[in-house]
């Protein structure tokens, strides 16, 4: 029954949401649940955007061309292919995934590849399609050969991904009108459009999905000399003076991620200005990173933590990720998603059937005595 608001009906108010001292995790609106349990104990070193301001940075120095843009020469040299054959034949490329770990410049790839093409980009993520209609109004406002760029992909909801599909394939969108034993489907013409999906997760794709992306590419963590070339050319972009050796210095601590490489040179900034320093120098570069517990190879507090915790309580492992994340602090999520890429790419741990190993590399790096450790152990018929 309705009635107005009045002294005996007053409006009924939203419960409060809990308080971080209830015990559940910190969320804010702004993080997408992924990036809400992978906060990485020392911020400077984490591949994760950490808020507006730092994207308007990466923004202001993301190359528009393929010709600017540094490493993954591979990969950019076949999209750079599709991208020209599909302008000869002013058609839309065929559909691109990009997977790779954070911060190597998939969304940048994607803006390019609209960019060369002259058409217009939409942008959106996995989690952020929540309805039908959400990806109805997304492919109905698309222009002939656009793109539609969804970061974070394999968190599509499955009812949206099989949305998709005809979509991808046919260029159709299947629509339901009325209910019941009235209800009939529509299909909707959609312009053929470009769909370029990005994940840091490609096990988690489903197969259908994946089958439909015309090429697949893998982005790889960075050298450290296209890393000096990424650090220079931000430097050149922001007005900032700094030295050859800081620039070699700088990219050998960013774990092979530019995201972090530009996030360095940004922190680097305030320590020379803090200072009255106008240039970066290699002394200043080594003591600031040094004070923002990041090592000479880009290893930090929570990275020496990990390491420590195989080798000291667990006798150099194997011990199981839920074990260590017990042991650490950490959520399991974070060290399979955030800690885990770089050691092991940096051969430090390895991943076996009974748990996490810390190699001989980690042993020498931690200026350890190695004992039993991966890399040291005899052959099985040496007697």
């Amino acid at each position: 029954m309705a009635f107005d608001q009045d002294e005996k009906h007053p409006p009924r108010r939203r419960k409060a949401p809990e308080s971080p001292a209830s015990g559940g995790e910190i969320f804010s609106p702004q993080m997408t649940p992924k990036a809400a349990t992978t906060i990485r104990e020392n911020q400077t070193l984490s591949p994760e955007i950490a808020g507006i301001g730092e994207q308007r940075l990466y923004d202001s120095l993301r190359p528009m061309s393929f010709d600017e843009y540094v490493g993954q020469k591979a990969e950019v040299d076949n999209i750079r292919v599709f991208v020209q054959a599909a302008k000869l034949r002013q058609e839309p490329v065929c559909h691109l995934l990009l997977s790779g770990p954070p911060g190597l410049g998939k969304t940048t790839l994607a803006q390019i590849c609209a960019h060369e093409l002259g058409v217009n980009i939409k942008s959106t993520s996995g989690p952020a399609i929540e309805k039908k209609g959400d990806l109805a109004g997304l492919l109905t406002s698309l222009e002939p050969r656009d793109v539609l760029f969804i970061d974070e992909i394999h968190r599509l909801n499955p009812v949206i991904e099989e949305n998709l599909y005809p979509a991808m394939e046919d260029f159709m969108f299947d629509v339901i009108i009325g209910e019941g034993p009235h209800a009939r489907s529509i299909k909707l013409e959609l312009p053929k459009f470009t769909l370029i999906g990005a994940t840091t997760r490609t096990g988690l794709l489903t197969s259908p999905l994946r089958d439909r992306f015309g090429y697949i590419a893998r982005l790889d963590y960075y050298t450290s000399a296209d890393l000096e070339k990424i650090v220079s050319r931000s430097a050149r972009l922001l007005n900032i003076d700094i030295d050859d050796d800081a620039v070699i210095e700088v990219g050998r601590r960013s774990r092979g991620t530019p995201r972090i490489a530009n996030r360095l040179l940004s922190r680097l900034r305030d320590f020379a200005n803090v200072q009255g320093l106008k240039s970066i120098t290699q002394k200043l570069a080594a003591e600031s990173l040094g004070m923002l517990g990041i090592d000479s190879i880009g290893l930090d507090k929570m990275d020496h933590r990990i390491l420590h915790t195989i080798i000291e309580k667990f006798g150099g492992g194997p011990v199981g990720v839920d074990t260590l994340a017990a042991a650490t602090g950490e959520h399991r999520n974070t060290l399979e998603d955030v800690y885990e890429p770089y050691l092991l790419q940096q051969g430090f741990i390895q991943r076996t059937p009974r748990g996490r190993i810390a190699t001989s590399r980690a042993y020498t790096h931690l200026g350890l005595e190695p004992q039993n450790v991966v890399g040291a152990q005899p052959d099985l018929f040496d007697f």
